[in-house]
C-alpha cells in the first residue's frame, strides 16, 4: 500500500510539474524576443505583463475550485457527474474571462497610465495589453480545464498540451514579430493564438470525455453557482497572499534599490522552488478529492500524512541545493560580486524555510482537494495579522544592506510562513475538514 501511494503521488505530480513550467516558459519566449526589438518595447512589455500575471493570479481559483468538485465524484464512481461538475467549471470561466476581456480593453489606455511610463514605452504597452486582453478568456479556460482532468486523474493531458501551446507560442510570436513585421503586437498575437489553440485541444479531450460518459456539453445553473461560490473563497484566498506579497515589495523598495533588487532575485528563487512544491499540492488536491468522494477516511489520512512528508523532505533537499548556491547565485542574476555578497545571508534563511515551505504548500493542495476553501479565505486574512506589524517594525527600523534583506527575509520566508503553517496545521488535527462539500 506505501509503495502503491507513492506511485499516485509520483505519477500525478511529476506532469503537472512540467505543466507548472509551461506559464513562465511562455512569458521567458515573450521577453526574449520582443528584448531584440529594442529597450521600449521590452519595458512595454514588463508593464503589460506585471497586469496580467497579477489577473491570472488572481483568477487561478478556476483550477484549484475545478479540481476538488470533479475529483469527489470520480472517488464516488460517478464519472457523469464528474464530468458535468468541470464543464460547469468551464462555462464559469468563459464568462468571467469575456467580462475580463471587455473590461480591460477598455481601460487598457488607463491602466498604462498609472504606471507613469514615458510615452515610448506607454505605447508599446497598450498595444500588447489590449491585445493580450483577448486571451484571457482562453487562459482562464485552460485553467479550468486543467482542474476538471486533474480531478479526474490526469495530470499528463495538460502537460503534453501546456507542451505543444509553448511551442506553439514559440513559434507563432517568431513569425508574427519578425516574418510579419508587427513587432510587439506580432507577439501578442502569437500568444493569443496559442492560448485558444490550447482551448481547442481541451475541447477536443473534454468533449470525448462528455461522450464517453454522456455527460451534457450545457452549463448547468446550479453547479455554476457551486463553482463561483468556492471559487470566491479562493479568490479571497489568493488576494490575502497578493496583498501580503505586495506589502514586502513595498517594504523592500523603502529599504533601498540594492535591497529591492537582491529581495527581487530571492523571491525568484523561491517562485522556482514552489514549482516543484506546488506540483506535490497538486497530487494532494487530487487524490484527496478522491478519497473523501469514495468516502474512504483512512486513505485520506495515509494521502496527508504522505504527502507533508514528501512535503518535508523536498523542501530539506530543495533547501540543501539553495545554501550550497548561495554564493553563486548572486553572481548569476547580475554578475555584481556586492549584490551577491547582500544577498546570501538572505538566501540561506530561505533555504532554511524550505521544509516550511514544503509543508505549507502541500497543506494547501490537501484543504482544496477537501474543498475547504472558506476557511483557507478566512486563514489568509489571519495570517497578515502577525506578518503586517513585522513589516511595519521593519520599515520603521529601517535596517539597510545585507540586514536588512535578511530581516525581510525572515519576515516573509519565516514569520509570514509560520503563520500559515500554523493555521493549516490546526485545521488539519480536526476532523471539520472532511466534512466539507466540494
Amino acid at each position: 500500500m506505501p509503495s502503491s501511494l507513492n506511485r499516485d503521488i509520483l505519477r500525478l505530480a511529476v506532469p503537472a510539474l512540467g505543466a507548472l513550467v509551461a506559464e513562465p516558459l511562455f512569458l521567458a519566449v515573450d521577453a526574449a524576443l520582443v528584448g531584440h526589438l529594442g529597450v521600449a518595447p521590452l519595458a512595454g512589455l514588463g508593464i503589460a505583463s506585471a497586469v496580467l500575471q497579477t489577473i491570472v493570479g488572481l483568477m487561478v481559483f478556476l483550477a484549484y475550485s475545478t479540481t476538488p468538485a470533479v475529483a469527489r465524484r470520480f472517488g464516488a464512481g460517478d464519472r457523469t457527474s464528474a464530468v458535468s461538475a468541470g464543464i460547469d467549471g468551464l462555462w464559469l470561466a468563459l464568462a468571467l474571462g469575456a467580462i475580463l476581456a471587455t473590461l480591460g480593453a477598455f481601460f487598457t489606455p488607463a491602466i498604462v497610465a498609472a504606471f507613469g511610463a514615458a510615452p515610448e514605452v506607454a505605447r508599446e504597452a497598450e498595444i500588447y495589453l489590449s491585445l493580450s486582453m483577448w486571451g484571457l478568456p482562453a487562459m482562464l479556460i485552460v485553467f479550468a480545464a486543467t482542474g476538471l482532468l486533474r480531478g479526474m486523474q490526469d495530470t499528463v493531458t495538460p502537460l503534453w498540451i501546456a507542451g505543444a501551446g509553448f511551442a506553439a507560442n514559440a513559434l507563432l510570436n517568431w513569425l508574427f514579430i519578425y516574418g510579419f513585421g508587427w513587432g510587439i503586437a506580432g507577439s501578442a498575437a502569437g500568444t493569443v493564438v496559442a492560448q485558444w489553440a490550447m482551448v481547442g485541444a481541451y475541447a477536443l479531450v473534454i468533449g470525448r470525455l462528455a461522450r464517453r460518459y454522456a455527460a451534457s456539453l450545457r452549463p448547468q445553473a446550479g453547479g455554476m453557482r457551486g463553482s463561483a461560490r468556492m471559487g470566491g473563497w479562493m479568490f479571497l484566498r489568493t488576494l490575502s497572499l497578493r496583498a501580503g506579497l505586495l506589502a514586502t515589495v513595498g517594504v523592500a523598495v523603502g529599504l533601498g534599490t540594492e535591497e529591492a533588487a537582491g529581495w527581487q532575485i530571492a523571491f525568484t528563487i523561491f517562485s522556482i522552488a514552489a514549482f516543484a512544491l506546488d506540483a506535490l499540492a497538486i497530487a494532494a488536491q487530487a487524490l484527496i478529492g478522491k478519497g473523501l468522494g469514495a468516502e474512504d477516511e483512512p486513505y485520506v489520512r495515509r494521502v496527508l500524512g504522505r504527502t507533508v512528508a514528501w512535503g518535508f523532505w523536498f523542501g530539506v533537499l530543495v533547501g540543501g541545493l539553495i545554501a550550497a548556491a548561495s554564493g553563486v547565485i548572486g553572481i548569476l542574476f547580475t554578475g555584481d560580486p556586492a549584490i551577491a555578497a547582500l544577498l546570501r545571508p538572505a538566501l540561506l534563511v530561505l533555504a532554511v524555510a524550505q521544509p516550511l515551505c514544503g509543508v505549507v504548500f502541500v497543506l494547501d493542495g490537501v484543504l482544496m482537494g477537501a474543498g475547504d476553501a472558506r476557511y483557507l479565505a478566512v486563514a489568509g486574512g489571519l495570517t497578515l495579522v502577525p506578518y503586517v506589524p513585522a513589516l511595519v517594525l521593519v520599515a520603521v527600523l529601517h535596517p539597510t544592506g545585507a540586514t536588512g534583506l535578511v530581516w525581510l527575509s525572515a519576515c516573509f520566508f519565516g514569520l509570514f510562513m509560520l503563520a500559515r503553517a500554523a493555521t493549516l496545521l490546526w485545521r488539519v488535527r480536526r476532523p471539520d475538514w472532511l466534512r466539507q462539500v466540494a
